[in-house]
C-alpha cells in the first residue's frame, strides 16, 4: 500500500495509523517506517504543529516537520465531522498499530480511544503517549520542558552557582518516542505469540526519571538529592571540560587504566602513581589538586590535536563541537550520518540491522497528499 514500491523491513505488513503530533509520537513512527512499516499519519486539517514550527525551513517547509516525518503518507481528517471520524475508525480497524499522544481519553468521544478500537479489532497494539499517564496527572498537559522542570533535571543543568538550565533539546519528547517503540515491539511480539493487542502507555515524566539513570538511583536507592556541579561528574575525575590551547576538550579517563594512559600523553606519568590520584575515588576526592596539572599540561596543544593523540591512546576524550562538527565528525569515522530521500536530506535511522536494514522509502509528505489514495483504500470492501 505505498506508492514507491513494496515496503522491505522487519516490519514490513505493519500497518500503523499515526494520530500523533509534535515530537514523541511523529519521531517514533518515523522509527518504525524506516524498519519497513507502512505509516499513515493522521493530521488535522491545519496539519501537524510542527509545520508552522519556523525557521528554519527548506524550501520553505520546517525543518523540524522535515526532521521526524519521513516514511509517512499523509491524511487530513476533521474528526469532527461524522465523515471523517469514520474514516479514521475504519483506519483504526485496520491497522496493526494505532498511535496518539492526546491528553487521557481525548480520543473516546470519535470512538478512537483503546477500548472502541480494540472492540472491533482484538489485535491492536495502542500506544498512548501522555505526559503524567492516565491517573491522577490525566489531565496536566505534557511538554517537555514541563517534564525538564518537573523531574529534576533542569535541577542538575547548569553552574553550580547559576540558575537551572533546560537541555539543548526535547530530549524526554525523543526518549519517550523511543520507549513507545520498545513497547509497540514488544507487544507485536506478543500478539505474534498469542493473537492479542494491548495498551501501551508511555508518559514523559516516567521515561524522565529512568532516563535519569544515577542521579535517579542517588535517590531512590541512596536517599541523595544530587545538585548541579556544571559540567562535572559527582562520581568521576577527570570527566568534564579541560581548557586546552585553543577550545576546551571533553575527557574521561574513567578508570584507573585510563587516568594512567593520560598522564601518559601528557607526558606527567608520575601523576599517576601520586597516591592523591592513584584510584577514581582518590582523583574525585582530590579533584582541584589535579585539575591545574593536567590543565597545565593540555593547554600546550589544541583540541583536535590532543583528541586524535588521546583516542590513539586508548583516552576517551572529544571536541566540544557545533552541530555541523558533529556531522564532520560522523563523516570522519564513516557513519555516513545523511540520507537524503526525495530531495530532503535526513538524519539517518540510528540502527544498523545487518539483514533487514532501514529504508527510506518516502520523504516527508504535504498535508493530505496520499488523502485520496488513502480514502479509496479504506471504502473498499473486504480490504
Amino acid at each position: 500500500m505505498t506508492d514507491s514500491g513494496p515496503n522491505s523491513g522487519p516490519l514490513a505488513g505493519v500497518l500503523v495509523a499515526d494520530f500523533s503530533r509534535i515530537l514523541a509520537g511523529p519521531y517514533a513512527t518515523m522509527l518504525l517506517a524506516d524498519l519497513g512499516a507502512d505509516v499513515v499519519k493522521v493530521e488535522g486539517p491545519a496539519g501537524d504543529d510542527t509545520r508552522s514550527w519556523m525557521p528554519p525551513v527548506r524550501d520553505g517547509v520546517s525543518t523540524y516537520y522535515l526532521g521526524i516525518n519521513r516514511g509517512k503518507r499523509s491524511i487530513a481528517l476533521d474528526l469532527r465531522d461524522s465523515a471523517d471520524a469514520g474514516v479514521a475508525r475504519e483506519l483504526a480497524r485496520r491497522a496493526d498499530v494505532l498511535i496518539e499522544n492526546f491528553k487521557p481519553g481525548g480520543l473516546g468521544k470519535y470512538g478512537l480511544d483503546f477500548d472502541s478500537v480494540a472492540a472491533d479489532n482484538a489485535g491492536i497494539v495502542y500506544a498512548s503517549i501522555t505526559g503524567f499517564g492516565s491517573g491522577a496527572g490525566r489531565d496536566v498537559p505534557g511538554y517537555d520542558l514541563m517534564v525538564q522542570a518537573i523531574s529534576g533535571l533542569m535541577s542538575l543543568t547548569g553552574d553550580p552557582d547559576g540558575p537551572p538550565f533546560r537541555a539543548g533539546i526535547s530530549v524526554f519528547d525523543v526518549m519517550a518516542g523511543n520507549h513507545a517503540v520498545i513497547g509497540i515491539l514488544a507487544a507485536l511480539r506478543h500478539r505474534e505469540a498469542t493473537g492479542r493487542g494491548q495498551l501501551v502507555e508511555v508518559n514523559l515524566l516516567s521515561s524522565a526519571l529512568t532516563g535519569l539513570v544515577n542521579h535517579s538511583s542517588a535517590y531512590v536507592a541512596g536517599g541523595t538529592v544530587p545538585y548541579r556541579m556544571g559540567n562535572a561528574h559527582p562520581s568521576v575525575f577527570p570527566y568534564e571540560p579541560l581548557p586546552t590551547a585553543d577550545n576546551d576538550l571533553i575527557i574521561t579517563a574513567a578508570n584507573d587504566g585510563q587516568f594512567r594512559k593520560l598522564c601518559q600523553v601528557l607526558g606527567i606519568p608520575e601523576v599517576a602513581d601520586d597516591p592523591r590520584f592513584a584510584r577514581n575515588a582518590d582523583r574525585t576526592a582530590n579533584r582541584e589538586e589535579l585539575r591545574p596539572l593536567l590543565v597545565e599540561r593540555l593547554r600546550t596543544r589544541g583540541a583536535v590535536e590532543w583528541f586524535d593523540l588521546l583516542v590513539a591512546a586508548g583516552v576517551p576524550s572529544g571536541p566540544i563541537n557545533t552541530v555541523d562538527g558533529g556531522f564532520a565528525m560522523a563523516e570522519r569515522f564513516e557513519l555516513d550520518p545523511v540520507v537524503v530521500v526525495g530531495d530532503v536530506p535526513t538524519t539517518r535511522h540510528p540502527i544498523r540491522l545487518s539483514e533487514t536494514p532501514a529504508s527510506y522509502r518516502l520523504p516527508p509528505p504535504e498535508l493530505d497528499e496520499h488523502g485520496a489514495q488513502i480514502r479509496k483504500w479504506l471504502e473498499e470492501t473486504g480490504a
